[in-house]
């Protein structure tokens, strides 16, 4: 680590969280933001090329969301599938709103994307006999194409694998580390970031890792609801971060609600255990009290169909039944194939009372994935120049409006890729970050308090009630207000007395929770239709005269956001310089 001879670059002051001045500094090729799939293969990929790669974890590097991730990793590695088919099942899942170049991208990388994950270290459930790897169906494929590793244990592997890798290869790592903000160079150009490091050490408290190049791979922003699928690191800080620095974010109104979430009672908050689709990819039926499979009739995949389908038909059967979670049933699979097909979750079910061998799994949906995030280019460039995205954080466009199961690991898998190969590229290798302008980083002045930590909890049920699976004009207008409410109390205190709340790991993540929940509501009322996993009950159908389009959130110094539509179903190009033609038309 080296002491900073000289100022380190300044954020805006009039988007950036309230921070010390950092007390110590250091310098990298590249910055690395995260420690999942998406993350840990661009520090592996770029240090591969002899970048001097730092990589920053909120937590320890195997705490992800990667590790969580129970279904598996889509790819065409089965005799029969191809590419074209899992194009045509991912843009019918995303319903009109997917980047047909991103998904192309996607499907026809992935299968080699998966046999150098494989080359890594990752190992796959594999027959017996022919040393195949073992595929399985989801939601919305028509196909075996999903591979998964210890039975339902797959992210869990994935990391492993990588974690192990990149400690082998002698990788910087510094975790239990917020990522703060963006610092910029006197041309606007990304010149690394700042950060607070949590417990003790030489690289404690708030510091800042220079660099060329920063890739966000932070992971969703579940947190922003009251039930989740996601850890408790999932903030939103990569968008909230990215919004600050100026960079534009897209989609975020569309956030995926799993339907087949354990039910744990009305009062549950906090994450929730997934039940992973592969169950009912392997046969499970959704049943009501009586017993009866109500998704058939609704899609000819019946259980099967893209997520948004099965979790609105689960919300309809709980409206009209009045009952509070729905059912799904594998008593047929039997002991044996729970035990060796699905381990973790027959735990979790069984710590919670529930043993599926004999009993239907009460379930309801829950926040599980945000299909949209900070915008990019099929490189993972923002327009930001120097800031790339890839992973859940991102909007690269190949989930439009609602992801395809099993599609995520594959395509923070396929970007980062192709984000390393971007930085690399030059015959100079990983551009340096310029000279710092003369000017301090310090206290951030204005009028940007910092919330509260209890405020963590409103905006978690603020979001639930006006801007959860079910949505309306009416619901979301209140949540705006009610989100408006809280700034504006903060605001007051701030001017009254002179004080904010102080600056810290838990008053930092209600902020950025704050932000994007003002991002997903601006643009949840703004689309007018119901489309994918927006669904907006006082809207009911799908409007593609209208709304097949993307909208584009800014935030504005002043701390307004600034909502545009894009002309079609295509993103405008970025305004990040190119060295090639791969902007989108």
């Amino acid at each position: 680590m080296t002491r900073p001879t000289g100022r380190p670059d300044a954020a805006s002051p009039a988007t950036a969280l309230r921070a010390p001045a950092p007390g110590w500094a250091t310098e990298a090729d590249v910055v690395v933001v995260g420690s999942g799939v998406a993350g840990l293969t661009v520090a592996l990929r770029c240090a591969a090329a002899g970048a001097k790669v730092t990589v920053v974890t909120k937590a320890r590097l195997d705490d992800g969301s990667t590790r969580w991730a129970q279904g598996g990793i889509a790819a065409a590695l089965g005799e029969g599938d191809t590419p074209e088919q899992h194009l045509d099942d991912t843009l019918v899942a995303g319903a009109g709103l997917c980047d047909e170049r991103a998904v192309r991208t996607l499907v026809t990388e992935g299968p080699d994307a998966v046999r150098r994950l494989i080359a890594t270290g990752a190992r796959f459930d594999a027959d017996d006999d022919t040393g195949e790897i073992l595929l399985t169906r989801e939601g919305g494929h028509h196909r075996r194409r999903i591979a998964h590793a210890g039975g339902d244990a797959t992210g869990a592997e994935i990391s492993r694998a990588l974690v192990e890798a990149v400690r082998a290869a002698g990788i910087d790592t510094v975790e239990n580390a917020l990522v703060l903000d963006l610092l910029k160079d006197g041309s606007g150009r990304t010149a690394g970031v700042t950060l607070h490091v949590m417990g003790e050490g030489q690289r404690d408290g708030v510091g800042a890792v220079r660099a060329g190049a920063v890739v966000l791979a932070t992971g969703g922003m579940g947190q922003i609801f009251s039930a989740t699928t996601n850890p408790p690191v999932s903030t939103g800080d990569g968008v909230a971060l990215a919004l600050r620095a100026g960079a534009e974010v897209s989609d975020l109104e569309f956030v995926q609600f799993h339907p087949t979430v354990l039910w744990l009672g009305p009062e549950a908050e906090g994450q929730q255990p997934l039940v992973s689709e592969a169950v009912r990819g392997e046969g499970a039926h959704l049943v009501d009290a009586d017993g009866v499979r109500f998704m058939q009739g609704q899609h000819e995949l019946a259980e099967l169909a893209p997520r948004d389908i099965v979790a609105k038909g689960i919300m309809r059967r709980m409206r009209e039944r009045g009952a509070e979670h729905m059912y799904l049933d594998a008593r047929h699979f039997g002991a044996r194939m729970w035990e060796r097909r699905f381990p973790t979750i027959l735990a979790a079910c069984r710590a919670h009372g529930i043993d599926p061998v004999t009993e239907p799994i009460p379930v309801a949906p829950a926040a599980h994935y945000a299909s949209g995030g900070v915008r990019t280019d099929l490189r993972g460039r923002t327009t930001v120049p120097g800031l790339y995205a890839c992973g859940e954080v991102a909007c690269t466009g190949v989930h439009g409006a609602n992801r395809l199961a099993s599609n995520s690991l594959l395509e923070g898998l396929v970007f980062a890729e192709r984000i390393a190969e971007d930085i690399t590229a030059g015959a100079d290798g990983p551009a340096r970050p310029a000279a710092p302008p003369e000017r301090p980083y310090a206290d951030v002045p204005g009028e940007a308090p910092l919330l509260a930590s209890e405020a963590r909890c409103e905006i978690q049920h603020i979001m639930t009630q006006g801007a959860g699976a079910l949505r309306s004009a009416e619901s979301l207008a209140r949540a705006a207000d009610r989100l408006e409410r809280v700034h504006d109390d903060a605001v007051a205190q701030l001017r009254r007395d002179g004080k904010t709340a102080e600056p810290g790991v838990e008053t930092w993540e209600a902020t950025n929770l704050h932000l994007v929940a003002r991002v997903l509501v601006a643009a949840a009322l703004r689309r007018e239709e119901t489309r994918g996993c927006h669904w907006r009950e006082d809207r009911p159908e799908r409007d593609d005269a209208a709304w097949r389009r993307h909208l584009l959130v800014t935030l504005r110094p002043d701390g307004a956001l600034d909502v545009r539509a894009t002309d079609s179903e295509a993103f405008p190009p970025s305004t990040t310089p190119r060295t090639e033609t791969e902007s989108r038309p």
